[in-house]
């Protein structure tokens, strides 16, 4: 069985035990969280929510809070004599799937 959630202006497909990295939500580690699910799998065929499924929830445990590896951005203007390099590192929450209920 697997199930569609959404989460952070993303969709994921999640199956249980599995580990994943969302954006960061506010809940902090060991806490239980609760998504909607967008679309539910089994054996029998897939079933399709407008925009949840009703009735069905996935709940996840967090493991932790933390940031990306840092990426580079540098901007440039030539003949200007400008130029800037900036450092970005994305929060992140490390979650794992405990139960999908339909």
């Amino acid at each position: 069985m697997y199930a569609v959630i959404e989460t952070g202006g993303k969709q994921y497909k999640v199956e249980q035990d599995q580990i994943l990295f969302i954006e960061k939500l506010a809940a902090e580690e060991k806490d239980v969280v609760t998504f909607d699910v967008v679309a539910l799998g089994a054996d029998d065929g897939i079933k399709v929510g407008s925009p949840y499924v009703e009735g069905a929830k996935v709940t996840a445990e967090v493991l932790k809070n933390g940031k990306g590896k840092k990426i580079r951005v540098a901007t440039y203007k030539p003949k200007k004599g400008e130029k800037r390099t900036l450092g970005h590192r994305q929060p992140y929450t490390k979650v794992q799937i405990k139960s999908i209920e339909a």
